[in-house]
């Protein structure tokens, strides 16, 4: 009887950067994508090639696209050379970019996700659950009629177009696991949320900052079986049956009942408000989570989970920095959200290669070691130049084994330098804890009796 593998580092085999993406890219996951991929006779660009292309565009260095292409092209047909050559023409290549359907690239994420969760399961869950951090940001895209006409400013007049993304993240690898596009001029990050919940698994645990809110998506969240931790800001009031001062608050529940929700007869949603309090912040943070049970999600807990909510920002950080994605490139509206797509994709592989790579941690109170990206990146780029005719040595599996984040205590707080746009971070404050008041409570008692 043949033992399962169990999920560990990279196995020996993978010597190269196409060995390593085959734990991710497997006969399966390509057969799902080639079932999103309507029928055409013998193109130029195969799915395969074209996807493959596209993908390793992102890690490629290169001024233009143009300059990406020539070098993700190169390094696939050096690493393929027995099969037939794609394309050689970037404008070719954007043609067939633009006519593949936009179902294949969520196939080809959807099959991503399944592998990412069976490779990475040994560091997928702490305790009982499975911690994912929820956030979003503005891509910019190029001046260009269309992309002005289709998009809209994204905020001052005269401003560029730009695109939304909002992306849950995993908060023990900070690897991304799903992720929506929008309208940057228009982003609506809860309604993202919504659509993403069913692709989440089961013991999510979402974590938010205070703007995510609104009685309609804390009921989505309910109705979806996925429970949450939100920080909640001075807009948000809530119920307590006895009156408690905020300076004596520490836990306890409390009713999240909008006024919109009072006059439409709904009955108040009950939670549990933690309050967290250190001396390192300026300000307590107040959070929010369906978990009654202190059992379940201990104070200890739900304040380290919000603290690694921080990976939400550092992926962010990843995506439009170290890969260079402020700005997309792309510059009518099909290529600009294939290239989004794509780009999200090749971000996932990057940081699924770098974590499925290190040893797991072993300390229990911090059971997270983080790749750097930036040097996930910088191997991927060696072994690139590698294959196009610069001498590389050792396995490629074993530099991923070096791609770790520093680690060292700080001995001050981090400065924010001041940009010219960039806005001022005000902290959210204490939300307004209420008592209900005698006429609220029998509202409670009528709703529950025609319930």
């Amino acid at each position: 009887m043949v033992q399962a593998r169990k999920p560990g580092r990279l196995r020996p085999r993978a010597r190269s950067l196409v060995d390593s993406l085959r734990e991710f890219l497997t006969a399966e996951v390509w057969k799902q994508v080639r079932k999103a991929v309507p029928r055409r006779k013998m193109p130029r660009w195969d799915i395969g090639p074209l996807l493959l292309v596209l993908l390793t565009m992102t890690w490629c260095c290169g001024d233009s696209l143009p300059e990406k292409f020539e070098a993700a092209r190169g390094f696939y047909v050096i690493c393929h050379d027995k099969r037939r050559r794609p394309g050689e023409t970037f404008q070719g290549f954007q043609q067939a970019v633009g006519k593949l359907p936009m179902a294949v690239l969520r196939a080809l994420a959807r099959g991503i996700r399944g592998r990412i969760e069976h490779l990475l399961a040994d560091r997928w869950w702490i305790g009982r659950w499975i911690p994912f951090g929820c956030d979003g940001s503005r891509l910019e895209c190029p001046r260009t009629v269309e992309l002005e006409q289709r998009l809209g400013q994204g905020g001052k007049e005269g401003s560029a177009p730009t695109v939304w993304v909002t992306a849950i993240v995993h908060l023990l690898t900070g690897v991304p696991w799903t992720w929506r596009f929008g309208r940057g001029s228009k982003p609506s990050e809860r309604r993202h949320l919504v659509e993403m919940l069913k692709e989440l698994p089961r013991q999510a645990l979402v974590v938010t900052d205070a703007g995510y809110y609104g009685h309609d998506l804390i009921l989505e969240l309910i109705g979806a079986g996925v429970c949450f931790l939100m920080r909640m800001s001075s807009t948000v009031t809530l119920y307590t049956e006895k009156e408690t001062p905020l300076t004596d608050f520490c836990e306890g529940l409390v009713y999240y009942w909008s006024n919109q929700a009072q006059k439409k007869g709904l009955p108040p949603i009950s939670a549990r408000l933690l309050c967290v309090r250190d001396k390192k912040r300026k300000v307590d943070v107040w959070l929010l989570t369906n978990v009654v049970s202190s059992k379940q999600l201990p104070f200890s807990d739900a304040n380290r989970f919000y603290r690694w909510r921080w990976e939400n920002e550092g992926y962010f950080r990843t995506y439009k920095r170290t890969l260079a994605k402020v700005k997309l490139m792309s510059r009518t509206i099909r290529e600009v959200h294939r290239e989004a797509e794509a780009s999200m994709i090749a971000t996932q592989l990057l940081l699924a290669q770098g974590t499925r790579a290190l040893p797991k941690a072993e300390a229990e109170e911090e059971p997270r070691v983080m790749c750097s990206p930036r040097k996930v990146l910088l191997a991927i780029r060696r072994e690139l130049k590698g294959r196009l005719g610069s001498r590389r040595g050792g396995r490629f599996s074993d530099r991923l084994k070096e791609c770790s984040r520093e680690k060292r205590k700080r001995s001050s707080p981090k400065a924010t330098r001041s940009w010219p746009r960039r806005k001022d971070h005000k902290p959210p404050g204490p939300p307004k804890i209420l008592t209900l008041t005698a006429t609220q409570k029998r509202l409670i008692s009528r709703i529950r009796k025609a319930a």
